[in-house]
């Protein structure tokens, strides 16, 4: 008897212990200026254990001038302008570094504050009432050491904008008229050149594979609907266009090995590459990258397809999620965003392990 009373106080127990969190974004009423538009997101621990976040640049515990935010007003939404960035959240959660997590412990909270100027552009949108939220999905080690995902209870805010409607990003990434007629480094040592001067290469072999792997198919087969879901001859086609685009590229493109150090709000060491994608021909390379391999998943050369593939100029692809497992289930249940992820055509590339 007293064993089974036991055994229901520890499974009381353990369905009390639950992680919850909730997260509230909040900013100005009205702004003249899109200078002045600074949104204030707190999250807090509502759930009865310690919670290990991933300060995941897609959500607002990174301040990286990164797509964390979904605006829209009745005439249209403004055009991102900010970063897109090249991060793994299982490689993160192996990451020593503390800035790479935020730790709450039950009924704390973090605020912090985003300038969206220079990160949205309203100009095409236009003045008027507008309507924003935040990602409200984050990743977090459990004390298991497991890397899980919640969901967190959020809400939106609206806001009025006139006035100055966009400044230039201010990112070390909005530079243009980059020279593309050969690898270019900036602050980037002997080692490192030679590092990337072989992952450009391979990553222009991964490139032509695929151009010619595509070439040769007309309906899905296994490699492709892994990685772009459902075969359609619409989809197929952006996907084609997409890679001949990037075409040789990689050899092509200054890389720069010291700008990640000093990008506000990016973390150096759990993150592997970015770029502004109005900015074609310029990579920022960070930690992650020189320790990853040439090829295979998550690779040097994988990373600069991956880069490659968010320039506007061949595709503007997202990161609307992060790693094999979560491009693969976007894949089967959202085909449209599938072609559209970095990711995806990343390891689409790769091809490891090898899909025919």
């Amino acid at each position: 008897m007293k064993s089974a009373v036991s055994a229901a106080i520890l499974s009381a127990m353990a369905v009390s212990a639950a992680p919850g969190l909730l997260l509230d974004v909040a900013g100005p009423a009205s702004v003249v200026d899109v200078n002045g538009l600074t949104v204030k997101a707190t999250l807090k621990n509502t759930g009865d254990v310690p919670l290990k976040l991933l300060n995941d640049p897609r959500t607002i515990l990174s301040k990286a001038g990164t797509n964390t935010f979904s605006i829209s007003s009745a005439s249209g939404t403004p055009k991102f302008t900010g970063l897109y960035v090249k991060y793994v959240p299982s490689k993160a959660a192996a990451a020593p570094g503390e800035s790479t997590f935020t730790v709450l412990a039950p009924g704390q909270s973090v605020e912090v504050e985003h300038n969206l100027a220079g990160v949205y552009n309203f100009t095409q949108s236009g003045e008027g009432a507008y309507s924003f939220g935040a990602s409200n999905v984050f990743n977090f080690v459990d004390e298991a050491g497991e890397l899980k995902t919640i969901e967190a209870s959020s809400n939106s805010h609206q806001f009025k904008l006139a006035g100055k409607l966009s400044v230039p990003h201010s990112s070390s990434a909005s530079s243009s008229g980059i020279s593309r007629r050969a690898v270019s480094y900036t602050g980037c040592t002997a080692t490192q050149q030679s590092q990337i001067s072989t992952a450009a290469t391979s990553s222009n072999t991964y490139v032509a594979n695929v151009n010619s792997y595509l070439a040769g198919i007309s309906s899905g087969t296994t490699r492709y609907t892994t990685w772009f879901g459902t075969f359609s001859t619409s989809r197929y086609n952006t996907v084609v266009s997409h890679y001949k685009n990037i075409g040789t590229d990689a050899t092509s493109t200054n890389y720069d090995c010291t700008a990640c150090k000093t990008e506000s709000g990016i973390d150096y060491s759990s993150t592997y590459a970015y770029v502004n994608p109005g900015s074609p021909g310029k990579i920022y390379l960070c930690g992650v990258f020189w320790s990853a391999p040439n090829t295979g998943t998550d690779s040097r050369a994988g990373t600069i397809v991956h880069e490659n593939s968010h320039f506007t100029v061949n595709g503007g692809t997202q990161d609307y999620v992060y790693g094999q497992s979560s491009a693969k289930s976007l894949a089967k249940s959202n085909p449209a965003q599938a072609i559209l992820n970095a990711d995806n055509h990343e390891y689409f590339a790769e091809n490891n392990p090898a899909l025919s």
